[in-house]
């Protein structure tokens, strides 16, 4: 893990996303989005969730929130969820910018592991989620440089060690190298860079 990873600022990212879901109209709910089987909302409730994870993940509050894997069940919003979500991914920041959060061991969706890699992880679903959303809600998407980085590396990394044939969400899809490293991101994640909404 590089140093960069390790003083990496969540705030950007978090702020972008806050400004996707702002932008999220109500009707827009049960659109398709990229994840198979999750629409609009239940990505939405998805993020929600991850935000509270890797929030007590960073404060090693180690509890239900940190010890249920996130295929347990399909996540969805309430009434309240711009507000919710703009609030969990505030704190989220938030806890992430205290250095003790990098450093010893943690755990979120139910494995333990180092802190410095928790972090690398929420940054990366930070930038693919990020993604998914604007993909499905049809917004234009600026990930955070830094986050998209760390998000890259992580993704880059894991399908190294899996020998290319599967991402850390599905297969790789193979992206031509000199591509914009948003797109070569979204491709080692498992995801296709032209998906588009089919509704």
């Amino acid at each position: 893990m590089t140093a960069e990873t390790t003083t990496l600022d969540l705030g950007p990212q978090t702020r972008v996303l806050t400004r996707l879901a702002d932008g999220v109209r109500e009707d827009r709910l049960a659109d398709p989005t990229p994840c198979p089987g999750l629409a609009v909302r239940n990505l939405l409730g998805h993020l929600t969730g991850l935000a509270v994870a890797f929030r007590d993940a960073a404060r090693k509050d180690l509890g239900p929130t940190t010890d249920t894997s996130p295929e347990a069940s399909v996540p969805d919003v309430g009434p309240g969820w711009r507000e919710e979500l703009a609030a969990a991914l505030g704190e989220l920041a938030e806890a992430w910018r205290d250095p003790e959060a990098w450093t010893g061991m943690t755990r979120a969706g139910g494995i333990d592991l180092p802190g410095e890699v928790a972090g690398a992880v929420v940054a990366d679903e930070l930038v693919i989620h990020g993604w998914d959303l604007a993909r499905a809600t049809g917004q234009e998407y600026a990930p955070d440089a830094a986050a998209l980085r760390a998000a890259h590396g992580l993704l880059a990394a894991a399908a190294e060690e899996s020998e290319r044939d599967q991402g850390m969400f599905g297969p790789v899809v193979a992206v031509p190298a000199d591509a914009p490293l948003l797109e070569r991101a979204v491709g080692l994640s498992g995801r296709d860079p032209d998906w588009t909404r089919t509704v």
